[in-house]
């Protein structure tokens, strides 16, 4: 009971303030991404959860892009299909056979990024951030990360649509090394774990890449405004709740990556028509 009164003293705080701040409201903007889809709102990654959220009126998106043992790209978060599936296999250790015969646990067909982007290719204004999913050096070995960059990048440039703005993005730095060298005209963005500070925005422009994706939690607007002045766009996640969406509003992100980007549109909707921020392509 304590913090329903305390979500709802904030909500209305928030409320309240944005109309007495809507000089800066205009000098700011964001577009809010569906973080797998929506993952506490869908079942996370499937055709479903993009079907759903476009439906809704949000367009723009974050997904997850492994490589099968036969070379096919799935789009899934995990490598591991415990968590999501009920059942124990890798995705990079089995074929794009064996995978589409696997089911959620929620009963639907898992998705391969053909599929995604076919799903994608009549859309107008969209936004989608493709995170690469190499980090494990073992299912994942530096002599793959060629094969699996020409596939997923090959694919994501033949089909997305012409006014389609999209990303990039990985934890880890291989592909993100081999992208900037060979595919110099595709956006890239780094992941990391960490707030944005002096040393993620020194590795971002080591890696030559347009922007980070970086934690909510411990970044300073001082940090983003490094940032900013050094040329990178920025993105904040994780987002559980709306307050999580408005403080990375307010700290000047240009991306809010949010696990409920529903009921996030349904705020802003209602409550907040004054702030700019778009569920689309920027």
């Amino acid at each position: 009971m304590k913090h329903c009164t305390l979500l709802r003293s904030f909500m209305l705080l928030a409320f309240v303030l944005l109309p007495a701040l809507s000089v800066c409201a205009q000098e700011m903007s964001a577009v809010i991404l569906a973080h797998r889809g929506g993952r506490s709102e869908q079942d996370e990654n499937t055709l479903q959860a993009f079907q759903n959220a476009w439906k809704a009126g949000v367009h723009s998106f974050e997904t997850d892009i492994h490589m099968t043992k036969d070379g096919a790209m799935l789009i899934m978060h995990d490598g591991s299909l415990k968590r999501t599936c009920g059942v124990e296999g890798n995705v990079e250790e089995m074929t794009s056979a064996e995978l589409r015969k696997v089911r959620t646990l929620k009963g639907n067909p898992l998705l391969f990024l053909d599929e995604l982007l076919d799903f994608f290719s009549d859309k107008k204004g969209v936004y989608v951030e493709f995170e690469m999913k190499t980090n494990d050096k073992n299912l994942n070995p530096d002599a793959s990360i060629p094969t699996y960059c020409e596939k997923a990048a090959k694919a994501i440039k033949a089909k997305m649509p012409a006014d389609a703005y999209w990303s990039m993005t990985s934890f880890d730095y291989r592909p993100l090394r081999y992208l900037h060298e060979h595919y110099p005209e595709i956006r890239l963005m780094l992941i990391s774990g960490t707030p944005c500070n002096d040393q993620t925005i020194e590795t971002a422009r080591a890696l030559g890449v347009a922007g980070m994706a970086v934690t909510l939690d411990g970044t300073t607007r001082a940090a983003m405004d490094k940032a900013h002045k050094a040329g990178f766009k920025v993105n904040l996640w994780p987002g559980k709740k709306v307050e999580d969406t408005l403080l990375a509003y307010y700290l000047g992100a240009d991306f809010l990556c949010t696990d409920i980007p529903i009921e996030v549109k349904a705020y802003f909707d209602k409550m907040s028509p004054k702030a700019k921020v778009k569920f689309g392509a920027p």
